[in-house]
């Protein structure tokens, strides 16, 4: 990316928003007079400077001058009130002070002071010191906007990238899909099952948005199992199961090491959305906490979804005999915390079956 992608506002031609407070009238007219010398300026003028912070405070000014001396709020501790506000931290401010105040000046400046200008006026001194002060604005300005505009560039840049990642695990998805009887619209329904059993378990958002993208990919490494099993229409010989059993470690194979934080999810769950909470499943026969909690979470929706699908090999079972199947396997086949949010959602179970049917 260029510069030039990113075009920054001009502030040199805007017009810049002056405010001077001065208890004496006769210095507000100096100054604002004063003021109108310099290029794209407006001035508003106060001499109750409780009234003037007020102003300054629900309307930002380019610059601020402030006289030291006046009743009521002296300069300084205006200048301590409108510093505090963290938005003022970067609007510079003259203060107005005798020459030989230099405990006043050491004490504005802790207190927020950018620079000083001295009694009398001088013309000689106040028009350059003010041009400064908001050419240093216009620049602190033109900086924010362009931190602005990079951010802005960063955000969609990733999103892109997201959606990249997104398009690239959907078009794998379905590049098994051909192989596999299973149909699109099962990896659609296991995939909400997941994100919503990972959001009731108190995963944050961007775990389960990624977890929905992620969980289509758990059956990618059926590409590497021989139709003759994949599509047997009856049951599979012990040989032909351990054949089959082989998906899993050939999904991880395909995804593992990604750059990508999708990608290397789909990798975990490929080769754990088999394993059995008894530590009975396969291909390494994790246990119980053992088995990463996303597979855990896969297991439930790809079985729950797997039972009530039809397949060549298969009719479809009914909502009720896979919730029990479920039931019984809790503790054993499934982690139980996943088998009680999933069924505890049962209307929106039923809410995602409709929305994605065959």
């Amino acid at each position: 990316m260029s510069d030039a992608d990113f075009p920054t506002t001009d502030y040199r031609n805007q017009t810049m928003r002056v405010v001077i407070i001065d208890d004496t009238p006769v210095n507000l007219a100096l100054m604002q007079a004063l003021v109108a010398r310099v290029e794209n300026c407006e001035s508003r003028t106060f001499a109750d400077p409780q009234e003037g912070l007020a102003h300054c405070m629900s309307t930002q000014p380019d610059l601020l001058i402030v006289d030291y001396m006046m009743p009521g709020l002296d300069g300084i501790e205006l200048i301590r009130r409108f510093r505090a506000e963290p938005d003022n931290q970067d609007v510079p401010i003259l203060m107005v002070t005798a020459a030989h105040e230099k405990e006043v000046r050491y004490q504005a400046l802790e207190g927020g002071a950018t620079d000083f200008l001295s009694k009398p006026i001088d013309k000689n001194e106040f028009i350059p010191r003010a041009r400064n002060m908001l050419r240093l604005r216009q620049h602190a300005l033109m900086l924010a906007n362009r931190a602005d505009e990079l951010a802005d560039a960063v955000r969609r840049a990733t999103a892109d990238i997201h959606e990249r990642e997104r398009e690239t695990v959907t078009r794998l998805a379905k590049a098994a899909e051909f192989r596999d009887p299973e149909t699109g619209s099962h990896i659609h329904r296991m995939a909400h099952f997941s994100a919503m059993i990972g959001r009731e378990l108190g995963l944050d958002h961007a775990t389960c948005d990624m977890l929905l993208a992620a969980a289509p990919m758990h059956d990618v490494g059926k590409l590497g199992t021989p139709d003759a099993i994949l599509l047997k229409p009856g049951r599979l010989t012990p040989d032909e199961f351990e054949i089959m059993k082989r998906h899993a470690s050939i999904g991880h194979e395909i995804l593992k090491d990604s750059a990508s934080p999708v990608l290397r999810m789909a990798a975990e769950i490929a080769l754990t959305h088999h394993e059995k909470f008894d530590g009975s499943g396969y291909p390494g026969g994790l246990a119980g906490e053992g088995i990463p909690l996303i597979g855990r979470i896969v297991a439930v929706a790809d079985v729950f979804d797997a039972l009530t699908s039809a397949r060549p090999y298969k009719r479809a079972w009914t909502l009720e005999d896979a919730r029990g199947f479920l039931e019984q396997g809790r503790g054993a086949h499934f982690d139980p915390a996943c088998v009680d949010v999933f069924l505890a959602q049962w209307d929106a179970v039923l809410a995602i079956r409709a929305r994605f049917q065959d």
